[in-house]
């Protein structure tokens, strides 16, 4: 874990990968209006927390499964997160105070390392920053069964294993498909905005 931490402080205080690794794992379709930078100006805020704990002498990194419920990111895969609100101090408070919420991790428990680019989500209008930390207790999550369905605890090897990169047509809310790269983590799909994220967070790693 140290040492990984170390990496992460020193790669995360330099330029960042940002579009060339979200263009990895984005749908070709959205590419263009993904990174309209007046969109992105005007888009509501958001922070989700990339946090990374040891298990079993293993890495691992939370993910959330949100309950099907018709919406735009319904059944979808996601990081712990969530919208920023009027009382949060800055957009690291929203990230951590949400996965206290979500998944019931301390805030006095996350250290922060630094924080991957921010992603525009065009459907929800969002700018997300993933904020990435690290907590040296192994976690006893407590799970908000309103706003999650399932959590995946995913091991960062397997993350890190080029055989779970695939593609295929995936629809979305409105019926529209996409022919979609996504890594499968834990038996499950993940894509659209938090395969991004993970996708620099693995370039940066590599």
């Amino acid at each position: 874990m140290e040492e990984l931490i170390e990496k992460l402080r020193s790669k995360l205080d330099l330029a960042l990968p940002g579009q060339e690794a979200h263009l990895k794992m984005m749908p070709k379709e959205s590419a263009k209006i993904r990174f309209d930078e007046e969109r992105m100006a005007k888009a509501r805020l958001s922070g989700v927390l990339v946090l990374f704990y040891e298990k079993n002498n293993e890495i691992y990194l939370p993910l959330t499964q949100r309950h099907d419920y018709g919406g735009t990111h319904s059944g979808q895969v996601s990081f712990p997160g969530g919208k920023w609100e009027p009382e949060d101090i800055d957009i690291i408070h929203t990230a951590k105070r949400e996965a206290r919420e979500e998944i019931g991790i301390p805030e006095d428990r996350v250290a922060i390392i630094g924080q991957l680019s921010d992603l525009f989500i065009p459907p929800s209008n969002f700018k997300v920053s993933p904020i990435v930390g690290y907590t040296d207790h192994t976690p006893e999550f407590t799970i908000d069964s309103y706003e999650v369905k399932e959590l995946l605890e995913v091991p960062l090897d397997h993350l890190l294993d080029e055989t779970v990169i695939k593609r295929k047509e995936i629809t979305v809310s409105n019926g529209f498909k996409l022919n979609a790269p996504y890594f499968e983590l834990e038996g499950k799909v993940v894509w659209g905005a938090t395969a991004m994220m993970l996708s620099e967070l693995k370039e940066l790693l590599l």
